[in-house]
């Protein structure tokens, strides 16, 4: 299985519903909480162009917030990124 990071925040309810979805799954991540850490959230928008939560990687993939998270499930699509 591929490497699974998310950028998150404490109480955003995107960022609660993703980890939701890849626990159900028993997919391990790595979860990066940018709480009042610039430094972190400035390495998270250069990296996903984006400065909302949560922004998801499979592997070398970026997957996007939990919309794309939820919709790429949807499709059956998320189980052959996660390959």
């Amino acid at each position: 299985m591929k490497e699974v990071v998310i950028y998150t925040t404490r109480f955003c309810p995107f960022c609660v519903r993703a980890k939701y979805l890849l626990d159900n799954k028993n997919v391990p991540y790595t979860e990066i909480s940018v709480d009042g850490d610039r430094a972190l959230r400035a390495e998270m928008t250069a990296k996903a162009g984006r400065h909302t939560v949560p922004q998801i990687w499979v592997g070398d993939v970026h997957v996007g917030g939990c919309d794309e998270l939820m919709a790429i499930e949807r499709s059956g699509e998320l189980d052959k990124l996660l390959a």
